[in-house]
């Protein structure tokens, strides 16, 4: 969004701490809620009554508004006014909150996520912009510092704090949580934070509408696809064939409509900026691996080693951790010129050590102690990438389009991680299938530790009580349970493995990026 240049934005003393507190509980608000569901997915699945696939909607319909919302962001703000159309935001995040809390069935639920994603990606990209416009210009830094420290904790906070809500009351408390704070945050936006002065508004015959329509289709109807795909056959079925045609021509109507109209809501001309095209390549492959992998560790630790809620989201912390201190770190090798592409590539390649460290020590019994370290590594290369790539994306770019091409940015990494999600959905449920056929292959009758096992398990039950013909029944449901955990085990492993080739092969390509004039990026106008 643009950076007015107006001093009369610069806020002194107690108004710009009270902004600054306004800002970041509204950024928390928006990533907390994006990380605090996926740890009560298991309970929302038990007492909505919907399978894997449905409740991965609860996540998906809210990135997929977040995904539409975010480019029109900074042309919203010029049309309503920021004050109004943050506090706007807040009131829409905070009301759907309480709708999401109340859904009775799976898909009241995701249509209440969706209208909550509308309004949470309004208050990251302006929670942004008005701590920067607070702060003058000597002090901006500072003000990002901030900022990027509250998006770092949010995803720690959400699972933990998701965790114990789901643990000691119920998940429609993790939405619950919002209310208090969205209605503190409300009263402060509007007794505190103000609106640049704006060019002309636009008249409602002059507001992009098949733009919006064009984006709206092409991006939600890849998220179907992508979603729907595994459990639906792919392009067996009608659905996804009919969206899969309308998602290809949303985009490319979406484009033709952006470099003809005179006043588009999305200013995709930015794009012509070579290091913006690499960034948000490598902002898309972040999210991937990003929210992919904080999906897939508490489903793992969930449904195969039976941890609690709270347990799977305290697993996660030491991570998020490790990346905060890095932060600072960072900032300061920055601006003294470490060049940036380097720091990338880094975090690429220990990304992938992770993944691969991951896919070494999975098994159906691991512990907390197991996963420590590769953990803290995957917190040190999220560090590396998080601000350099984004300051790498940018640094090449003048004014207004620093805020423009911030938008792309930020709806790559959402959209990363929604096709993340998606595809890992998809391999886990083919890879566990074909991994339960070769291990079913071996699992002969006629061999003799087969038969000796079976014999155990059967032992075992009759002593329980059971007849014969039962204990015999219930040995071989033992054994193909335990085929189906070592299966979904053995695709959880495939899927570390293939997310850290990803990573590797990202390597060569960001040390090709040119560095922006003298590798100092202006961060004032950065989402």
């Amino acid at each position: 969004m643009e950076a007015t240049g107006e001093d009369n934005l610069v806020e002194y003393g107690f108004r710009r701490v009270i902004i600054t507190i306004t800002a970041v509980l509204c950024a928390l608000l928006e990533i907390v809620d994006t990380t605090i569901v996926n740890v009560a997915l298991n309970d929302m699945r038990g007492s909505l009554g919907a399978t894997l696939t449905d409740v991965a909607w609860v996540i998906t319909a809210y990135a997929i508004a977040n995904v539409i919302v975010i480019p029109m962001t900074s042309w919203l703000s010029q049309q309503f006014g920021r004050r109004n159309y943050f506090a706007a935001s807040i009131i829409i995040f905070t009301v759907s909150s309480f709708l999401c809390g109340n859904a009775s069935n799976i898909w009241e639920l995701v249509a209440f996520r969706f209208i909550q994603g509308m309004g949470g990606g309004a208050l990251l990209v302006t929670a942004q912009t008005i701590i920067t416009e607070s702060y003058p210009a000597a002090k901006r830094g500072m003000a990002q510092a901030i900022y990027g420290m509250g998006v770092i904790v949010g995803p720690t906070l959400g699972p933990p704090l998701g965790g114990y809500l789901v643990d000691n009351f119920s998940w429609p408390y993790i939405f619950y949580i919002n209310i208090p704070l969205g209605i503190i945050a409300t009263v402060l936006t509007l007794s505190f934070v103000k609106s640049p002065k704006y060019g002309e508004k636009l008249k409602a015959n002059q507001v992009d509408w098949w733009g919006i329509v064009f984006l709206s289709s092409f991006i939600g109807s890849l998220q179907f696809v992508l979603e729907h795909g595994q459990q639906d056959d792919w392009f067996a079925d009608p659905i996804i064939v009919t969206l899969s045609i309308v998602s290809f021509f949303g985009l490319l109507l979406f484009i033709w409509r952006q470099l003809t109209y005179k006043y588009p809501i999305v200013n995709l001309r930015v794009l012509q900026d070579r290091n913006l095209r690499v960034g948000t390549i490598m902002c898309f492959i972040l999210g991937f691996g990003l929210y992919g992998s904080t999906f897939i560790i508490p489903i793992y630790t969930q449904s195969i080693l039976g941890w609690t809620a709270t347990d799977a989201g305290l697993l996660l912390i030491p991570s998020s951790i490790m990346t905060g201190f890095m932060m600072p770190i960072i900032g300061r090798l920055i601006q003294k010129g470490v060049p940036q592409s380097y720091m990338v590539a880094t975090g690429f390649l220990l990304f992938f050590i992770f993944t691969f460290w991951m896919h070494n020590v999975i098994t159906p019994d691991t512990g907390t102690e197991h996963m420590f370290w590769p953990l803290i590594l995957r917190g040190v290369g999220l560090g590396l990438l998080f601000v350099p790539i984004t300051t790498l994306a940018l640094s090449t770019l003048k004014g207004k389009n620093i805020g423009e091409g911030a938008a792309f940015t930020g709806m790559m990494r959402q959209l990363g991680g929604s096709f993340g999600i998606a595809i890992i959905t998809t391999f886990i449920a083919r890879f566990t299938q074909s991994h339960r056929v070769d291990l079913i292959a071996n699992l002969d009758g006629s061999k003799f530790e087969v038969q000796q096992r079976i014999q155990q398990l059967q032992m075992g039950f009759m002593s329980k009580g059971f007849s014969s013909s039962e204990a015999l029944d219930k040995a071989h449901k033992a054994i193909e349970l335990s085929v189906m955990k070592q299966s979904t085990v053995l695709s959880y492993m495939d899927v570390f493995m293939y997310l850290g080739i990803l990573f590797l092969i990202c390597v060569p390509f960001v040390l090709l990026i040119k560095k922006g004039s003298g590798g100092k990026v202006d961060m004032s106008n950065v989402h």
